[in-house]
């Protein structure tokens, strides 16, 4: 028993020494270490001399659902701003024009605005060998004929924006007004239509198409013809604008300057109590045409155009939202 209790009592010296071992290992235990853990956050964790360091694994915190919505905003918006800024500033980047009667007067006309802001033009013509002169850069001439409709699908090609200034331009055919102002424009309406890339419609018509007893009608019927096709545009479904010019003229006339563009809506000249139509150059209503594009108050509007000296200048913008 004297034996047993030798071994197993603990002397005071030894009993000192434990005690101060284990004060040790308590100290660091509670020593504070910082990791670098994921996410960017930094951790404080224990060290235990005796344990091998484990990182800790954070899960970070979900963001607010207003946060992350303004957080999804503003790469949205980054973005954008970033394709406007590789655009440029031209207001016209990414159109590509498609004019049927690009011959003619007017179609010419906007051809050239078309070509001066710097938009690629497809030009519809029924014979190459007769538009040599629209053979100019950014213009490229396909044939086809819009009472034709197979030729047009392939005429149009990868245009987005269409301009129809077509017009039967013989006046003693009686079927004119009905093949070319109405059946030629309804099957390129379909077409542009059927597409699902063209953004914009602009169709250039005239004044009087409201009224059946406007002098043109005697042309069989060649406004009642344009009309019809008016209304085709507006079923279709297309975002467009329809541009009823008054007169048109080449050349201001002698001693006078090219005035100022009015622009009025649906019915406001022709016969009384209407006001008198007037006249406007063909470069005039280009620069409506071309405007239409870009301008947002142009879009679904019918607008009467005329111009006069007396008239006040105003924007294209303050032209068409003042209709």
């Amino acid at each position: 028993m004297v034996f047993l209790n030798r071994v197993f009592s603990v002397r005071p010296a030894a009993q000192t020494g434990f005690k101060r071992t284990s004060e040790r290992l308590q100290q660091t235990s509670n020593a504070r270490i910082p990791y670098s853990g994921q996410q960017g956050h930094t951790f404080l964790r224990n060290d235990h001399s005796h344990r091998r360091l484990r990182p800790l694994v954070s899960t970070p915190k979900k963001l607010a659902p207003g946060f992350a919505e303004s957080r999804r905003t503003v790469v949205a918006v980054a973005a954008q701003t970033s394709a406007t800024e590789s655009q440029g500033t031209n207001p016209y980047a990414g159109i590509k024009a498609f004019v049927a009667g690009a011959t003619g007067g007017t179609g010419r006309k906007i051809v050239e605005e078309l070509v001066a802001k710097g938009i690629p033009v497809r030009a519809l013509v029924r014979d190459k060998s007769k538009a040599s002169d629209l053979l100019v850069d950014g213009v490229e001439v396909v044939e086809g004929d819009v009472y034709q409709y197979m030729t047009l699908p392939k005429a149009l090609g990868d245009c987005n924006v269409v301009f129809c200034a077509t017009g039967s331009r013989e006046p003693l055919d009686p079927l004119g007004p009905f093949t070319v102002d109405y059946n030629g424009t309804v099957n390129l309406v379909n077409v542009a239509a059927r597409a699902g890339k063209v953004k914009h419609f602009v169709f250039v018509t005239s004044i009087g198409t409201d009224d059946i007893l406007f002098p043109l009608n005697l042309f069989w019927g060649v406004l009642f013809w344009k009309k019809r096709a008016e209304e085709a545009l507006q079923r279709s479904g297309l975002t467009y604008t329809i541009v009823r010019p008054g007169g048109l003229k080449n050349e201001p006339e002698d001693g006078s300057g090219k005035g100022n563009v009015i622009m009025k809506g649906p019915n406001s000249f022709g016969l009384p109590p209407r006001e008198q139509p007037g006249s406007i150059l063909r470069e005039q209503v280009a620069e409506v045409c071309v405007a239409a594009l870009i301008e947002e108050e142009a879009a679904n509007k019918i607008v009467e155009v005329i111009s006069k000296e007396s008239a006040d200048e105003q924007s294209m913008s303050d032209l068409f939202a003042g209709v």
